[in-house]
């Protein structure tokens, strides 16, 4: 009896186990403090991002990382992007700098899924998505950002799976890079299509 009292109060367990759930709570509070820093962000100063724009390559980047750290901001990263390539010297350079700052901002919902495994209600649409992302892993995570309509939550089961995270930045900065690029050569080719808008 007393060597299973003392195997359960077996402090290197205790430890363990708190500082396990510690790095849950502060992911998940890390997670909550961006896309609420963001949404303040917008609210205060809606003309942000359009401020942003005007630093070029820069602008792209912060901007991309920002708006795919949340899903509450109603600004098309997209419309962005193609704005950028029709007006930026290099369409390719564009895509490439956006994709890298969607990866980074893409971290948020990974680090939610790492941080609550429970976080999404079992949908059709999340039980659909974890059943690519675990049988195909990062390609589905790789396919799903290039067509980012549910990639949040693809994001999160990559988290809950414990897909490595450079993996996932990898697959999501890949993904996102291919749209993004093809995106910026579409308004790029629009506005030089449309003379009133030269």
């Amino acid at each position: 009896m007393l060597a299973k009292l003392r195997s359960w109060l077996d402090i290197n367990k205790i430890i363990a186990f708190l500082r396990k759930r510690i790095l849950y709570v502060v992911g998940l509070l890390l997670v909550i403090a961006i896309i609420a820093g963001v949404g303040i962000l917008y609210a205060k100063n809606p003309d942000f991002f359009k401020d942003l724009e005007g630093y070029g390559y820069i602008g792209i980047f912060f901007i991309s990382i920002i708006l795919n750290a949340t899903i509450i901001i109603p600004i098309s990263v997209m419309a962005i992007v193609s704005s950028m390539g029709a007006v930026m010297s290099s369409p390719l350079l564009v895509g490439i700098i956006a994709g890298v700052g969607a990866g980074i901002g893409e971290m948020t919902a990974y680090l939610a899924g790492r941080a609550g495994r429970g976080l999404l209600a079992k949908s059709s649409v999340y039980t659909r998505v974890e059943k690519w992302v675990k049988r195909w892993g990062w390609i589905a995570v790789f396919l799903l950002s290039v067509f980012p309509f549910v990639f949040d939550i693809a994001g999160i089961i990559a988290g809950a799976m414990r897909m490595p995270w450079w993996r996932f930045w990898l697959s999501c900065w890949a993904g996102r890079t291919v749209s993004y690029i093809t995106v910026a050569y579409l308004g790029s080719v629009i506005l030089k299509a449309i003379p009133w808008l030269n």
